[in-house]
């Protein structure tokens, strides 16, 4: 019999199609670190950073989902940093679950859809594609730029810095949460002229202005806020299980 830690994990790998839906190297969607099997409490945050674990234990949670996970290559040495990440976890009974693109990707929970819907973008279908999946979302506004400003200065709890390259009547928005910035030419071929993502390079300012597009960047941070809060939420719902968010915000 599955213990209820791990009918939990097979019903998310599903959910977010982790075998589906490929990542970039060392990612390792899905279950990255195990408990003995129990369920009490879920903890959601960001990234799996040694005070976002220490601030799951003090929670007393059996359950800590990232989206920026313990892992980003093939091999990692468990020594330094990842030792005492590790051994808080462990020491603690803590699982830890991760998921990126596909959470970015979710077309309910994830972060991009869940963005675009707060936005209020109309018509939304997906776009930008990374690894074979189009991660993104795309759709008309009803509001102009100075709207769209105000809007996402509520939703995010922070302004957002604009590059006003492209018109105040905007026709097509897109969205990428992250560090998507350095992808302009991908967005502005997908006929976008308002890209909305987290951060980008220093030289997307004179891109941006070249190709006459805007770009609002709402920290990388504040845009993955979305669909750990979502998963969590609805993980809780379908196990009866309480859940908390674990705020740690980078500023960048």
């Amino acid at each position: 019999m599955l213990s209820p830690l791990n009918r939990l994990v097979t019903y998310t790998d599903t959910l977010l199609n982790h075998r589906g839906i490929a990542d970039f190297s060392g990612a390792k969607n899905g279950l990255q670190i195990e408990n003995d099997g129990t369920l009490v409490r879920i903890a959601s945050a960001v990234d799996a950073s040694e005070r976002t674990l220490q601030a799951a234990v003090k929670a007393k949670a059996s359950l800590l989902i990232v989206h920026h996970g313990l892992f980003w290559s093939e091999i990692s040495p468990v020594t330094g940093i990842n030792r005492q990440k590790l051994k808080i976890a462990l020491d603690h009974n803590l699982a830890l679950y991760s998921s990126h693109l596909p959470l970015d990707a979710h077309s309910s929970l994830g972060n991009n859809a869940l963005l675009a819907k707060a936005v209020g973008l109309k018509n939304q279908k997906p776009f930008f594609e990374q690894k074979g999946t189009l991660v993104g979302r795309m759709g008309s506004p009803d509001f102009s730029r100075s709207d769209l400003c105000v809007r996402l200065q509520k939703i995010l709890g922070s302004a957002p810095h604009l590059i006003d390259g492209g018109p105040e009547k905007m026709i097509k928005v897109g969205i990428v949460t992250g560090g998507a910035g350095g992808e302009l030419a991908q967005a502005a071929a997908a006929g976008v002229d308002t890209f909305i993502t987290g951060e980008g390079p220093h030289w997307t300012d004179s891109m941006a202005r070249d190709l006459g597009m805007n770009i609002f960047y709402g920290g990388h941070y504040l845009t993955e806020t979305f669909g750990v809060k979502a998963l969590a939420a609805h993980l809780s719902k379908k196990f009866k299980i309480p859940w908390s968010f674990l705020d740690f915000p980078t500023g960048l």
